[in-house]
């Protein structure tokens, strides 16, 4: 794979490669791990955590619009 970057982006690369002794390769796939592991995990704190755990131990009884959708795709057999 090749990337162009623009030089500030090159000097940074550089300057990780010359701090880290790691090659260019290790940086970027270390900076692209980084980014999906953000974006792959939700963090929930506070009221938010409290409301997701209680959804999950005590979730609502399915609606008639979810069973009739599950019927016509066949999950549902009744």
């Amino acid at each position: 794979m090749e990337l162009r970057v623009p030089p500030i982006a090159k000097e940074f690369i550089q300057r990780a490669m010359a701090v880290s002794g790691r090659s260019a390769a290790d940086i970027v796939y270390e900076g692209a791990r980084r980014i999906l592991e953000e974006h792959e995990r939700m963090v929930l704190t506070g009221a938010n955590q409290e409301t997701f755990l209680a959804a999950v131990r005590n979730p609502p009884a399915p609606s008639e619009r979810l069973i009739a959708a599950l019927r016509r795709h066949g999950e549902l057999r009744g």
